[in-house]
């Protein structure tokens, strides 16, 4: 069953850089941004990432947690974080169960071919693990800002 705003989001395990492995139930009691984007070190994946990277303490002010979430491994996520500097930790879904259970796997076309591709969303998770707001089929200018102001509100509640 996909999430759905309003409503409890069920718990996950995923492997994430820095040897974690990340569980939704775990993170009780913190706003959690979620963003699934396509793939690891592409110009708009990258994009995306430096602009959680730019407004994480305002983030972290805001009590939220930023977690990226793509089907590349481990290791591409390590170079990916390293590379672009990202205070946050990225999560490997190779599995696609995390995908899944948000719901972002879409049929995508690219060059006249079709083919199954994360569709580049943001779920905003509020303290109790509800999900509180969704942004599908993002266009990243201004995203960021656009999640921030959410989660400053929510967390002023």
């Amino acid at each position: 069953m996909a999430v759905a705003v309003d409503q409890p989001v069920v718990n996950f395990e995923a492997p994430a850089t820095g040897g974690q492995t990340v569980s939704l139930s775990a993170l009780k009691g913190q706003q959690v941004v979620i963003y699934f984007y396509p793939k690891d070190s592409t110009p708009g994946c990258t994009t995306e990432g430096q602009g959680f990277r730019d407004h994480y303490a305002q983030f972290q002010a805001a009590n939220t947690l930023i977690y990226g979430v793509s089907r590349d491994g481990i290791k591409s996520h390590e170079n990916f974080k390293a590379k672009q500097e990202f205070p946050f930790e990225l999560i490997s879904d190779k599995d696609e169960a995390v995908c899944q259970l948000f719901d972002v796997i879409k049929l995508k076309k690219l060059y006249g071919k079709e083919y199954m591709g994360v569709d580049r969303s943001t779920f905003l998770i509020d303290t109790d693990g509800v999900l509180r707001h969704e942004w599908r089929g993002v266009k990243v200018p201004g995203h960021v800002a656009e999640v921030l102001a959410k989660a400053e509100a929510l967390n002023k509640g």
